[in-house]
């Protein structure tokens, strides 16, 4: 499938431009289904799942929040840290793009609080959609996104940037997909407005096959400082 399979030493300058697009980061993502998230643990109870989640599809989603009055989009700047006040997440973020076989890297994870910022996609507070990754565990136990299937639509995500800006998401939706099923479009595509979506592993764990889903979080830029 050219570009959703290659390293990225192998892209061309098209492919990079491409991948800086909203439908670009949408190719990629969709056809690794973030597989690159299988660590974990042996818990009996697992992460917390979002409310009533079982397998494919299910969660909690709300209508999203009407941007304020004169809120206006971000220019590009990188991701530097993640801040969920809620679950008592402060974690710093760093770029991640491909690995050698084409599928989208996860933060190294034996740094159990450190999240990733698909780097090839949108920053977070541009218009579009941008994306902050993280495990849910790991060899020693829970991770940066652990608890991330219990956030409430409500609830706030600031992303601080390296242009000192700090963008603030107000969550609308928690959902869990399975990976065999996961839903690109909804998930990756452009809104019309800035967007985040914070991803990690979810629903049934085995150490042959890691996590089968994904818990991701739906969150609408409201404010920024």
């Amino acid at each position: 499938m050219g570009l959703e399979r290659r390293g990225v030493g192998d892209r061309s300058a098209w492919d990079v431009i491409r991948a800086r697009q909203p439908w670009g980061a949408l190719a990629l993502v969709m056809l690794t289904g973030l597989a690159m998230m299988r660590n974990g643990v042996d818990v009996s109870s697992g992460p917390p799942q979002p409310a009533g989640a079982v397998s494919a599809q299910q969660g909690r989603t709300v209508a999203a929040p009407k941007p304020s009055a004169g809120l206006r989009p971000l220019s590009y700047a990188p991701a530097s840290r993640v801040r969920i006040e809620s679950l008592k997440v402060d974690a710093p973020v760093i770029d991640v793009g491909l690995d050698s076989e084409g599928w989208i890297s996860a933060p190294p994870p034996q740094d159990p609080n450190l999240a990733g910022w698909y780097q090839n996609g949108i920053s977070p507070g541009q218009s579009g959609t941008s994306v902050i990754v993280g495990h849910v565990d790991n060899d020693s136990g829970p991770a940066v996104f652990y608890s991330l299937g219990t956030l409430k639509p409500g609830a706030k995500v600031e992303v601080t940037r390296y242009d000192g800006r700090v963008a603030v998401f107000q969550v609308y939706g928690v959902e869990v997909y399975a990976k065999d099923d996961f839903p690109g479009v909804r998930v990756y595509g452009d809104t019309g407005h800035p967007e985040l979506r914070v991803i990690t592993c979810g629903g049934d764990y085995s150490r042959a096959g890691g996590y089968d889903g994904n818990v991701v979080v739906f969150a609408r830029m409201v404010a920024t400082r």
